[in-house]
């Protein structure tokens, strides 16, 4: 897909992959809207890139569905939806004080893999009312996983369940939606320098970096970013999660 003047959606669009991805958007040329809960440090990033902010909580499904038709209203029916919203924490399903609280179980379902299907389902709608590309594509659908759903760690139990969600989606949804010229597309990040990933492990260190293969260092939020590009860009990438973690398997 041609970026220029494609019209997008990122959300968890205010810092870390998100604020990455919608930046590379711009750059190339697409009519991006932005999309956070945390309005404050989303404006000043939109107004930077010339992109519409829209405060929204992606947990709640009539302000997203609000915020999807504030963005088609600005910009039209996107082509590119790429959801980074994330949340992610280290609590094992039992410590010293009993056992782990449901609540939070389903705060990491509702945020990780719920918001996820909603949005997916959303730009679906919108996607398959859009004109046909010379190709036939109508348009992409790019998640957010992590690779703590193939290999979850001691403490991401809730967590590695919530993307485990999400790579199971991904296949089914790009055979439902490919006669549509839909495609759907996830990348399972590994160790990337993001706020999520330091409220999962707060002792990232470089000892823990070490471990990865090459490069040993943590992932930078512009790699992901770049990795969305190429997805657009290449029609033939569908119905994958994508692994990016410089082969990192813990």
């Amino acid at each position: 897909m041609d970026i220029w003047q494609a019209a997008a959606v990122v959300t968890g669009a205010a810092s870390g992959l998100g604020a990455e991805t919608a930046r590379h958007l711009a750059e190339q040329g697409a009519r991006v809207s932005m999309i956070d809960i945390d309005g404050d440090r989303l404006r000043p990033l939109a107004e930077d890139i010339g992109a519409q902010a829209i405060h929204c909580d992606v947990s709640d499904s009539a302000a997203t569905k609000s915020a999807m038709e504030e963005a088609r209203r600005a910009h039209g029916a996107a082509r590119i939806m790429v959801h980074c919203v994330g949340r992610g924490h280290s609590q094992k399903l039992m410590d010293a004080d009993g056992p782990m609280s449901l609540t939070s179980f389903r705060e990491l379902v509702e945020v990780n893999l719920i918001s996820t299907f909603n949005m997916m389902r959303l730009a679906a709608a919108d996607m398959a009312g859009l004109r046909p590309l010379a190709d036939g594509e109508r348009g992409v659908i790019i998640t957010t996983a992590s690779v703590s759903a193939y290999e979850g760690q001691s403490g991401e139990a809730a967590y590695a369940a919530s993307k485990g969600g999400v790579v199971s989606m991904i296949l089914p949804a790009a055979r439902e939606l490919g006669p549509l010229g839909i495609r759907v597309v996830g990348i399972a990040p590994g160790l990337f320098g993001t706020p999520t990933l330091f409220n999962i492990e707060r002792d990232v260190n470089p000892r823990v970096t070490r471990q990865v293969p090459f490069p040993h260092r943590l992932g930078d939020p512009a790699e992901f970013a770049a990795m969305v590009i190429h997805v657009v860009k290449n029609v033939m990438v569908n119905g994958s999660v994508l692994r990016l973690d410089g082969a990192y398997h813990r």
